[in-house]
């Protein structure tokens, strides 16, 4: 998590707000930052009253517009948390046992384990609470922004992200640990766009529409995507 000024927390609010604009986005971008181990949850944030969810969090946040922090006993998926760094995956989905014979996602427990041993981790306890907010009205500076649109804001993203230096966007993902690995680990340990169709936990306990796809973006490429955005969608800049 980096520390920023005001003037750098005005400027992503203002790309939060131009994101939104731009793509038609009926929810917001949501600010997502990993306070690490030994650093401090920055004043004025209040802690989450109801434990759930990582992926029901960021559903609420790009709906409520509410800011707050979690810790690792307030988030009631550990292998969502564990993704984050927050924790260690419990031994049932690490195994992949979970998957394969609780899910019957898998036809051997082997090829369980093969797919969660792909699964993007931040290290273990390495993170101590997790910030979100509206990426246009958040008060610090967030790690990765996640988005959730239709295939075609996402489509915009892509070209945006490649606008500047071209090439392809990669993307990898399993229908397994989607918005804490692959939109929130992935970007942040990669410093590359994630991509994900979602999970069944995430598409059972939120209400992301069926139409919907999740997007994670490092924040640190915020200005040029924006940049790309203006640019494709033919619109002046808000500010």
């Amino acid at each position: 998590m980096e520390k920023a000024s005001p003037r750098q927390i005005k400027e992503i609010n203002e790309y939060g707000k131009e994101i939104i604009e731009l793509l038609k986005l009926e929810t917001s971008p949501v600010a997502v930052a990993l306070v690490p181990k030994g650093a401090e949850i920055p004043e004025g944030i209040q802690r989450i009253k109801e434990k759930m969810k990582h992926c029901q969090m960021m559903d609420r946040v790009r709906r409520t517009k509410e800011e707050f922090y979690a810790v690792l006993e307030d988030q009631t998926c550990k292998g969502g948390a564990a993704a984050m760094g927050l924790g260690h995956m419990p031994p049932k989905l690490a195994s992949g046992e979970f998957y394969f014979d609780k899910l019957k996602h898998f036809k051997t427990l082997e090829a369980s384990k093969k797919t969660l041993d792909r699964v993007p981790m931040v290290e273990a306890e390495s993170t101590v609470a997790t910030l979100y907010a509206p990426l246009e009205s958040a008060s610090f500076m967030p790690d990765v922004i996640v988005i959730i649109g239709t295939p075609e804001q996402l489509m915009l993203l892509t070209q945006a992200a490649l606008y500047n230096e071209g090439g392809r966007i990669e993307a990898e993902f399993a229908g397994k640990q989607s918005l804490c690995s692959d939109a929130v680990a992935e970007p942040y340990l990669t410093g590359k766009m994630g991509i994900t169709v979602g999970c069944t936990g995430s598409r059972a306990y939120t209400e992301i529409q069926e139409s919907e796809l999740t997007v994670g973006i490092p924040a640190k490429t915020l200005k040029d995507l924006v940049e790309g955005l203006r640019a494709i969608v033919g619109k002046a800049p808000a500010h």
